[in-house]
Parts: C-alpha cells; sequence; structure tokens
C-alpha cells in the first residue's frame, strides 16, 4: 500500500510534475494566483466601487479604478525587465521573488485598514500589491528553465497553469463564503469578510511560496559574454536588454508573433482587470461576481489541457483564432449584459478561452525561437506580457471619460482582439520554425 506521500508524488507525476522541485514551483502559482481571483478581478474592484470610492457616481468609481490599473500597468512594464536582468546577473531570483513577494502580501494585509471614503489610500495598496505579485512573476517564470528539461517544460508550465486556476479558485470559494455569510463565520459584516478575505490572500500567498524557498535550487550566476562580472548591476541589466532585444528582432516571426500577443493581451488583460467594476457599475451584486470568479477559475482547468488537445488536432494558430473569436464575442455580450445570468455566461465563456489562449501563445512561442537561447528569449516574453496590461485599461478609462458609459468602453475591446488575429495571421509558423532549428537570424 503505498503511504500517503508516495500517492501524493505519484499524483503530481501523472500531471508532469516527477520532481520536489517541479511541484514546489507549480505550487507558488496557486498563491500568486489567489491575488489576481479576489483581489485584482473579483472582490476588490467592487469593493472599490462601493466602499472605497462611496459617494462617487458608478462611471466616475470605473474610471478612476481604470487610472489606478493604468498606472500599475505602467511601473510593472518599466520594471519588470530591469528586474529580471538584474536578477540574472546577480543569481538572486529567489531574494527578490521573496522581496516582493512579501511587499504585495503586506499590501494585502494593509487593505484590512481601508476606510469608508478612503480611495487614495486603496488605490496606493492596489498599486503596491500589483507591483509585488508582478514583480514577483518575473523571478519565478525565470525559474522554470531550472526545473525542468526542455522535454518537459510544456507539461510542468501547464500543470502549474492548472494548479494556479485550481488554488486561486479554491481561496476564492471561501472568500464567497465568507462574503455572503459573514455571521456564519464570526464577522460583524460583509466589509469586514471582506477585508478579512484580503487579507487570507496574504496568508495564503506566503504558505505557498514555502515549498518554493526549500525545494527550488538558485540557479548559479552565469556571465555573458563581455562581462566581467565586477560591473554595476544596473549597467549590467540594461547591457543585457540591449542585446536581448537586437537579437530578438532579427527572428522575425517571433517578433511578430510578440506584436500580436501585446495587441491581443491588451484586450485580454482589460477584460481581466475591469470585468468586476463594469458589473458592479450595472448592479449586478458582489456575490453573483465572486461566483461568476470562481467559474472562470474552475472552468478554466480543464479548459486549459482541452485548448492544447485543440493545438495539436487544428493547429495552434487556428485554436488561438477560435480564442480570440470568443473574447469577441464576449465582449458584445458584455455590451448588452443587464443580469447576473449574462454575468455567468460571460464567465464561463471566458473560463473556456483564457488559459488555453495564453499556454497555446506561449508554446507556439517557443517553436519559433532558437532552443539553445529559450531561457533568454523567454524573458523578453515575460516583458511583453507586462505591457500588453497598459493600453487596454488605459482606452478603456478614456472611452468613459469622453462617452459617459461604460458599454461603449467595453465593446471597443473588440478592437485589440481583431488587432492581434491580424498580426497573428502574418505569422509563418513554418518559416519561423526552420530559422530556429537552424539558429539563423
Amino acid at each position: 500500500m503505498l503511504s500517503p506521500m508516495s500517492l501524493w508524488a505519484r499524483l503530481h507525476a501523472r500531471v508532469g510534475l516527477a520532481t520536489p522541485a517541479q511541484r514546489a514551483w507549480a505550487w507558488y502559482d496557486s498563491g500568486n494566483s489567489a491575488f489576481f481571483t479576489t483581489i485584482v478581478t473579483a472582490v476588490f474592484p467592487s469593493f472599490f466601487a462601493l466602499y472605497a470610492a462611496a459617494g462617487m457616481e458608478g462611471p466616475q468609481a470605473t474610471a478612476r479604478f481604470g487610472a489606478i490599473t493604468t498606472v500599475a500597468m505602467i511601473l510593472i512594464a518599466v520594471s519588470a525587465p530591469i528586474l529580471g536582468a538584474i536578477a540574472d546577473y546577480s543569481a538572486s531570483r529567489k531574494r527578490l521573488l521573496t522581496v516582493f513577494m512579501l511587499g504585495g502580501a503586506a499590501a494585502c494585509f494593509a487593505m484590512t485598514t481601508i476606510g469608508d471614503g478612503g480611495w487614495r489610500w486603496a488605490a496606493l495598496l492596489f498599486i503596491a500589491g500589483n507591483l509585488g505579485v508582478s514583480g514577483s512573476l518575473v523571478f519565478y517564470d525565470s525559474l522554470l528553465p531550472y526545473v525542468a528539461r526542455p522535454e518537459e517544460t510544456d507539461r510542468v508550465s501547464t500543470a502549474g497553469y492548472a494548479i494556479g486556476y485550481l488554488g486561486g479558485g479554491l481561496l476564492l470559494l471561501l472568500n464567497l463564503a465568507w462574503v455572503m455569510q459573514p455571521a456564519v463565520w464570526g464577522f460583524a459584516d460583509a466589509t469586514a469578510a471582506t477585508k478579512a478575505a484580503f487579507a487570507s490572500v496574504g496568508v495564503w500567498w506566503i504558505l505557498f511560496t514555502i515549498p518554493l524557498l526549500r525545494h527550488v535550487p538558485e540557479p548559479a550566476r552565469v556571465l555573458q559574454h563581455g562581462e566581467r562580472g565586477d560591473e554595476s548591476v544596473f549597467v549590467a541589466a540594461f547591457g543585457r536588454l540591449g542585446r536581448t532585444f537586437q537579437e530578438i528582432k532579427g527572428y522575425r516571426q517571433a517578433f511578430l508573433l510578440l506584436l500580436a500577443m501585446l495587441v491581443y493581451q491588451d484586450g485580454i488583460q482589460t477584460i481581466i482587470r475591469m470585468a468586476a467594476i463594469y458589473a458592479t457599475e450595472l448592479g449586478i451584486g458582489q456575490t453573483a461576481q465572486i461566483g461568476a470568479f470562481v467559474i472562470v477559475q474552475f472552468v478554466g482547468v480543464p479548459f486549459s489541457f482541452l485548448f492544447g488537445m485543440l493545438g495539436a488536432r487544428i493547429g495552434t494558430k487556428r485554436a488561438i483564432f477560435l480564442a480570440l473569436t470568443v473574447y469577441a464575442f464576449a465582449c458584445v455580450l458584455g455590451y448588452f449584459m443587464t443580469t447576473a445570468m449574462h454575468f455567468f455566461l460571460l464567465a464561463a465563456l471566458i473560463g473556456m478561452v483564457q488559459g488555453g489562449s495564453q499556454a497555446l501563445s506561449r508554446s507556439l512561442f517557443a517553436r519559433l525561437i532558437p532552443p539553445a537561447k529559450a531561457s533568454e528569449y523567454f524573458g523578453f516574453y515575460a516583458v511583453v506580457e507586462r505591457f500588453a496590461t497598459i493600453l487596454g485599461p488605459a482606452v478603456f478609462t478614456v472611452s468613459v471619460l469622453l462617452t459617459g458609459s461604460s458599454r461603449n468602453a467595453i465593446l471597443l475591446v473588440i478592437l485589440f482582439f481583431v488587432g492581434g488575429a491580424w498580426l497573428l495571421s502574418r505569422v509563418d509558423v513554418e518559416e519561423g520554425e526552420r530559422a530556429a532549428r537552424g539558429g539563423v537570424a
């Protein structure tokens, strides 16, 4: 009879997590995903609109939240590439991950101090939390090549994505129970329960970081051509960024894919970050919103794997096109949305394609770059992911301010999916694969 530990290891091995380092790496995704589910997407936006921004009109609160989101994304986009290069040069990925994780968790704990109408303090903490989670992900992503061999990377990465959906969804279920029935759980009211939910994210995040710190080794420092090792860490970091940017432009198909992602990921991130505040403006209650985001989490687990199978059957590009089409349809549904049932349908549609579209984009990019430099190029890929969170919320905010309607703003998001799909159509996968295999730019 298998011991519990042996059974645990065997279950993980079935989904591609064969070593303790791989399992520890994947489970960190469960911790940081709780920030995205509870703070970014489901609970904090409506809390901001109804409590922190109390007294504002709905469109005004939506516009301010959009502006706050834009500021947070700009700070992340500017800092992420620099942080990644610093971590590579100084061999300090785990230390920097811990610093940013603790900073983000501290912001979650501090959210319990937000007062009625205290939108400025709420905005500052939201920005700090976003910097913490996004900064930690720069270092987390860079550890993947060191916990998995090249032939294992896809399975380990996919398993981490699914575990993130699962872990974030489980905490969100608990938060939903707190908010729906605060008295049953010993809270004075729904506001107290909501603030406790923010604190629970900090606890959850710290707990799921511990296995990574224990079992994932810190990669050794590797100097690049021309580096002595005694340069200023910032000088070395900017030098590495410049060289990587010059090289990747030579791989035309990979560069085109990055441009396509820059556009359609902007649309995806706008939906993720603005859905709750938009639903609040339409009068959809917080409980219904949290329920909808639970749907996204748990639908996302099987559909992430299903989209991988679909990509193998009809081709990766076509599967991504399908996902972008579903996203565009979801924007149309969002424009006409009036009830909680509409929001649930929207959540199911997003859950079907969210994980698959991002996983397939990553997989396609891996095929268009030289295998010997996969780690370096995936670091640049992470930079593009961070930049793909700025324009969408900004366009959404400007549209609300100019038209006075969030419905028009949600419809404009379709343009990101159309533009991204057009750029993706220009990617010649076979040519890109030949260039990558030959190592020819």
